[in-house]
């Protein structure tokens, strides 16, 4: 018996339904198109669906009708902030994984050496006159980079890390990978790899388990020096645990781009620690995959799983029950 069609859960521009069109091989099915007398029967014979949060596509007694599809597909990498508790138990959910791995790997190689070639701090001495030509900076080339969630954004960074010299340090969930790296262990091996990152790059989804997974007990073992990037969720390091490392450790970077408290998952942006008054501190506002016409690519991403859902094939980027966090 072949699959029902795509259904698309929320609102797509012209452009983007000619990307839908073109990486599913045909025509889906836009739920925001429809009448209410016939949503009920979209959503019921979907094969798959596409969605960016169902809590606010789709109607509370709608949610039962989609446990027959083969796959609830979101466009998004991280969806923490979606109660996916809500959703039929025996639907398989996936994330957009690696959706904007390239450019959030370029993100991290930025920070990472304008934290080592002290190009913010040396700006802002040279503002108020200061010349420091021989204070010292350091290469990236022969250290280690420690990628923490060795998923397309771990391993798109790996690959730019390796690119300038650098020995790669992972950890995934199954301690294997076929990406070249240097070593790769599980999460139970993560002091190992704390005390040997000089640049620890945190891009693992948030979760039960990873939640304030990076404390004071974490942080102290890493080198004084080591420079620590967060491309993932603010909630996955402890905030005051990182603020007092910070202030006790100036030769400690963190380079934050998901922070604690953001717009779009709690409506407004707020620390509860002064990190912007460091000097230790490199800040950005979570934009790491916010590149020019990027959208296009994630979105076929996305819809490519969602072809494989439909051709009976195993889809990628499933969500565990562990990750259903709300």
């Amino acid at each position: 018996m072949s699959p029902g069609p795509l259904v698309v859960t929320y609102a797509v521009e012209e452009r983007g339904r000619a990307i839908i069109a073109e990486a599913l091989g045909g025509e889906a099915v836009y739920l925001t198109d429809l009448a209410d007398s016939l949503r009920a029967e979209a959503l019921r014979g979907a094969g798959a669906l596409l969605a960016r949060n169902t809590a606010e596509e789709l109607r509370q007694h709608e949610v039962p009708l989609i446990a027959g599809a083969r796959l609830l597909q979101f466009i998004f990498a991280g969806i923490d902030f979606i109660p996916l508790r809500d959703l039929p138990e025996a639907l398989p959910v996936a994330v957009n994984g690696g959706a904007s791995a390239e450019p959030m790997a370029e993100h991290v190689l930025a920070m990472a050496l304008a934290a080592a070639k002290r190009l913010l701090v040396e700006h802002r001495s040279m503002t108020q006159g200061a010349f420091n030509q021989f204070v010292p900076n350091r290469m990236l080339a022969g250290g280690v980079c420690g990628v923490l969630g060795f998923g397309g954004v771990g391993a798109a960074t790996a690959r730019l890390m390796r690119g300038i010299g650098m020995a790669i340090h992972a950890i995934n969930r199954r301690g294997a990978t076929t990406e070249p790296v240097d070593w790769i262990a599980t999460p139970d091996r993560l002091d190992t790899l704390l005390a040997a990152a000089d640049v620890l790059v945190v891009s693992l989804p948030l979760t039960r388990v990873t939640a304030a997974l990076l404390g004071a007990r974490e942080l102290a073992l890493m080198k004084d020096d080591a420079i620590l990037i967060n491309v993932a969720r603010g909630e996955i390091l402890d905030e005051a645990a990182l603020y007092a490392h910070l202030t006790a450790k100036p030769a400690f970077t963190a380079c934050i781009d998901a922070w604690w408290v953001e717009p779009i998952r709690h409506g407004q942006f707020r620390m509860d620690r002064p990190f912007l008054d460091l000097p230790n501190v490199i800040a950005s506002p979570h934009n790491s995959a916010s590149v020019r016409n990027w959208r296009d690519v994630s979105l076929r991403r996305a819809v490519a799983n969602c072809r494989r859902a439909l051709a009976g094939e195993v889809p990628l980027h499933l969500v565990g029950q562990d990750e259903r966090l709300a």
